[in-house]
């Protein structure tokens, strides 16, 4: 008989990038094996854009805050994924994600399964084309099976942090980009192609023909983040498994644009959330991650009014994007801890994007 693990799923604030004393206390506290962690999730209150040096120092941070307990190897295993962005009033929060072994009382499945895959480092030459798009798959293939989870119809988002070009590696010669930012946006559509190729959503040979960036392809399970601390791209899987057991579900939704959360309140009701307006203050607790992809329309409106994100020279278009979806979807959530990552190519329709939610059901079975 096959041992069943059960999720765990922690949110904790964070004073700054550097802090990793909520994740010390759960591991001295015993509610947290440090030896189980699957994966970190973080907002960073940098730009988010290249030169965004807040993601690099958390990792940094909580490498040094697990190390009392980790060796170097087991660190690696870890996927520390940090999205650099808190505009308006998103909170710095991290979100630790752990299996463990089942106890006997668990709930029976299905219920929230994780899974992930680190890859090979990626030379800067493959960055944005079909080498990454491939990789991209097979890292979401290997972290599907690390899951156990064997259709990818039960996946329901699938996060992946990318490299991005350095402006030697560019010098150099041969990259796809010939900009530091316009590189983070083909390193995250190479990858978004990546996901939604191995999760049967788009066809192999169209995502290896496409125009990064350009072509009309997407994931409707796909989340891609950029950074400078890493060569190769940390793949997180995030599905319902009747192998997995415990209280925890997920579901995910697609917004059109900045302000669709008839999706994500539908979501949250097929979850087993019960509200009315905003979630009330105990249907917000249950709320365990919300995790969503934002993204300037490239038409220049928004529901047929003119919008300024691309046009502003001063401040990034994803940083503008973060910012307008944070807000929706914070109105509707109760809080701002939200996981909003800007730059969406790929990643949902044009505007748009991907929006997953974890909930604690304890107790709704039964209801």
């Amino acid at each position: 008989m096959l041992l069943r693990r059960e999720a765990q799923a922690f949110r904790l604030p964070m004073a700054g990038p550097d802090d990793a004393s909520g994740l010390v206390a759960l591991v001295e506290d015993g509610a947290l094996d440090p030896a189980l962690i699957v994966a970190i999730l973080g907002k960073t209150e940098g730009n988010g854009c290249v030169n965004d040096f807040s993601r690099g120092y958390a990792v940094s941070a909580l490498r040094a805050a697990l190390g009392r307990w980790l060796d170097a190897a087991a660190l690696d295993r870890i996927a520390m994924v940090m999205s650099g962005g808190t505009e308006g009033a998103l909170s710095p929060h991290m979100l630790v994600l752990a299996a463990r072994p089942a106890p006997p009382n668990a709930a029976p499945g299905p219920a929230l399964a994780l899974g992930r895959c680190v890859t090979r480092d990626l030379a800067p030459y493959e960055i944005g084309r079909p080498a990454q798009i491939a990789l991209a798959a097979e890292g979401v293939r290997a972290a599907m099976a690390d899951a156990g989870v064997d259709e990818p119809e039960t996946v329901h988002f699938a996060q992946v942090k990318v490299p991005l070009l350095s402006a030697a590696q560019i010098a150099a010669g041969g990259t796809a980009a010939a900009d530091t930012l316009k590189s983070m946006g083909l390193s995250r559509g190479a990858a978004a192609l990546g996901v939604g190729v191995a999760l049967g959503e788009i066809d192999e040979a169209d995502a290896m023909a496409a125009a990064v960036g350009a072509a009309p392809l997407w994931s409707a399970r796909a989340s891609c983040s950029a950074g400078v601390e890493l060569k190769g791209m940390e793949v997180v899987v995030l599905g319902m498994s009747p192998a997995w057991a415990g209280p925890l579900r997920i579901d995910h939704a697609v917004m059109a644009d900045g302000l669709d959360t008839d999706p994500v309140r539908a979501a949250l009701r097929r979850l087993g959330a019960r509200f009315d307006g905003q979630l009330p203050p105990h249907e917000a607790a249950r709320v365990r991650a919300v995790l969503a992809k934002a993204e300037a329309p490239r038409s220049g409106a928004v529901r047929g009014w003119r919008h300024t994100m691309l046009d502003d020279s001063d401040i990034s278009a994803t940083r503008h994007a973060r910012a307008f979806a944070a807000g929706a979807l914070a109105a509707q959530i109760g809080h701002a801890a939200l996981f909003v990552s800007g730059g969406a190519e790929h990643q949902g329709p044009d505007g748009g994007g991907p929006c997953a939610i974890l909930y604690d059901a304890s107790d709704k079975d039964s209801q």
